[in-house]
């Protein structure tokens, strides 16, 4: 089993995650597309020129499921019931074609689920880093996790 059994996690716990993404144009176009956001300021290149930024900046819907999405195998796969939410999702640097990220994840709060005795609810902070160490992206998510079965 990949993921954490509720009973193995503690505050403080930090996950460094050893996968690192390289985002690419393909990752923002198809991203951006596929959910139906025609925002210039991550489709045309050419306004993006006259911009502060002066080039295209990648989907933050995007840079939030990557920071998901690369915790799951350390954290929850196989041991996860439901995500319950986002909270303080932050994005305070921009993320652009070609950024590296690295992710990391820090367990923040339990507590017992009080429906449901074979699980309890974390809280996990998950942070974004482009290849400077820049802060790019951040939130916290709950979610339901599975507590370890008495036969496991």
């Amino acid at each position: 089993m990949a993921g954490k059994w509720f009973d193995e996690l503690e505050v403080g716990q930090v996950f460094r995650h050893d996968i690192r993404r390289t985002v690419t144009e393909t990752d923002n176009v198809l991203f951006t597309t596929m959910t139906h956001n025609p925002a210039q300021l991550h489709l045309d290149a050419e306004y993006m020129k006259g911009t502060d930024y002066g080039r295209v900046l990648v989907n933050s819907c995007f840079t939030l499921s990557l920071m998901v999405g690369v915790s799951v195998g350390d954290t929850t796969l196989g041991t996860a019931v439901a995500n319950l939410g986002w909270d303080e999702v932050r994005f305070p640097a921009p993320v652009f074609v070609g950024d590296t990220l690295r992710i990391e994840t820090e367990v923040v709060d339990l507590r017992e689920s009080k429906s449901r005795p074979n699980a309890g609810i974390v809280t996990f902070a998950h942070r974004a880093y482009n290849q400077r160490d820049e802060l790019v992206g951040s939130c916290k998510r709950a979610g339901l996790q599975m507590k370890r079965p008495a036969d496991a």
